[in-house]
């Protein structure tokens, strides 16, 4: 291990509990979270991780239920009671992982492995390091007899990558929600970023965009492809993709977003900082952009309503004019977004009597971003600054989206977090990649700062 992983391990004092001898815990961390990726969670088999988990808090007395719209996919529930003078916390995580294609990766995609400093495997990021985290903590909270004055629920669950089915958090929300009610939740959605071995920000999640996918058709008259026709409708459709593909949509701050980058620039070169700064400034805000858009991409999403093209359909013959084809949108909204008003200027944009917009089934409902005056948000700020002194906190917006959706929909505050990567390492080898990885020496202090949370918020005054 070199000397700036050390020096990370060692700022990560256990100031909230100092019975818990944090080096001590390390063997049994890593055991879980590798288990955890060795088990292979593809959509459809997520029941084999709930088997472990359940066996794993049951051995230490610790009850749990199962609830199963389809028996391969169950979703596990676990409760340690509080006093109940205040209402429940939530710590949750989905045990499913997207696919992979094993011959792309450079490592068993489920081996596991630790390579380089590194653990390596399907779900190493996404989202294995929360769940071994609050399988940790549940141990702990028992083991420690912590007393406590809210419930602490934990949810293991199912289809957060792929629920076709809905066997996943919309089943437990829409059949069995009093399991889960809670007054806040903590979940996937957040980081922290390393610079030189350091702790220089954590990102908390607090809002995330809205999947509004559509399809565009167009339609026009078939024929043979020796006979050009002014209604073929693929010019009608790529005319159209290019439209949508290029349209600034407009540009709109919320609290999430205002203070991130707010608070961004305070930490920033003075380039950048003057850059982010400019966002905030209706007279420059659109030079701001545009270079945002070229240059930093993830930054300009958060601004606005997004649209990128993904998918193309169309044709059955090189000599066939077809009579119809089709372009999919993935559109990711604001979480305030009028999506029919949006339909309907994006209509305008297209102006094309031969494309109409269908949209497809909503995945996730609108939810409002949680709130940043709780006394869970001052509770994470806390915790951050108590083990990394140095550190900016950042609430932040998600371009994609996750499972809060639903738990903000029903009026949790639910907050994103995770573990501690360089930038380089998220970027290259991120979530949903052929070399997903996190680095060992991070999943120890995040499991300590998932604990330092949930002792801070739900237990007892000594």
């Amino acid at each position: 291990m070199n000397h700036a992983w050390i020096f990370l391990l060692l700022t990560c004092p256990a100031w909230a509990q100092p019975s818990i001898n944090w080096e001590q815990q390390k063997t049994e961390i890593l055991k879980h979270y590798r288990d955890l990726i060795q088990i292979d969670t593809r959509a459809g088999s997520e029941t084999k991780a709930v088997e472990y988990i359940r066996q794993v808090l049951e051995g230490e007395g610790i009850p749990t239920k199962t609830f199963a719209l389809d028996p391969a996919r169950a979703n596990l529930v676990a409760h340690i009671k509080g006093n109940g003078s205040k209402r429940p916390l939530l710590i949750l995580a989905h045990t499913d992982v997207v696919g992979v294609q094993p011959e792309k990766w450079p490592v068993g995609p489920f081996s596991a492995i630790i390579k380089d400093g590194y653990v390596w495997g399907r779900g190493s990021l996404d989202d294995k390091p929360v769940l071994a985290a609050n399988l940790m903590v549940m141990l702990l909270l028992k083991r420690n007899r912590v007393a406590l004055n809210r419930d602490v629920i934990f949810l293991a669950e199912s289809g957060e990558e792929a629920d076709t089915t809905g066997a996943g958090i919309n089943f437990m929300v829409n059949q069995h929600y009093d399991e889960i009610d809670a007054e806040y939740s903590l979940t996937e959605g957040g980081n922290a970023t390393l610079e030189g071995g350091k702790v220089v920000t954590v990102n908390i999640g607090t809002a995330e965009k809205v999947p509004a996918r559509v399809r565009l058709v167009a339609t026009g008259t078939s024929g043979h492809g020796s006979v050009p026709r002014m209604d073929n409708a693929l010019i009608h459709l790529g005319a159209a993709v290019e439209k949508v593909g290029r349209w600034q949509t407009p540009m709109r701050l919320n609290d999430t977003t205002r203070t991130y980058f707010e608070k961004l620039a305070t930490i920033s070169s003075p380039e950048k900082a003057a850059r982010y700064n400019a966002l905030l400034n209706p007279r420059t805000a659109d030079a701001a952009q545009r270079y945002l858009a070229e240059h930093e991409p993830q930054a300009y999403s958060m601004l606005r309503t997004s649209v990128v093209p993904t998918m193309l359909k169309a044709g059955v013959g090189a000599n066939v004019i077809p009579s119809e084809a089709e372009a999919t949108l993935d559109i990711r909204a604001l979480p305030d977004e009028d999506i029919t008003k949006f339909y309907a200027e994006m209509g305008k944009v297209i102006n094309d009597s031969q494309v109409k917009i269908v949209p497809l089934p909503a995945t996730r409902p609108p939810s409002p971003a949680t709130r940043l005056d709780t006394e869970m948000y001052r509770v994470l700020e806390q915790v951050s600054k108590k083990m990394y002194p140095a550190v900016t906190v950042l609430p932040s917006m998600s371009t994609g989206a996750s499972d809060k959706a639903q738990l903000r929909a029903k009026g949790q505050q639910s907050y994103g977090i995770g573990p501690a990567g360089t930038r380089e390492d998220f970027v290259n080898f991120g979530a949903h990649s052929d070399v997903e990885r996190l680095a060992e020496p991070s999943i120890y202090p995040f499991v300590e700062f998932v604990w330092n949370a949930v002792r801070e918020i739900a237990a007892s005054p000594r």
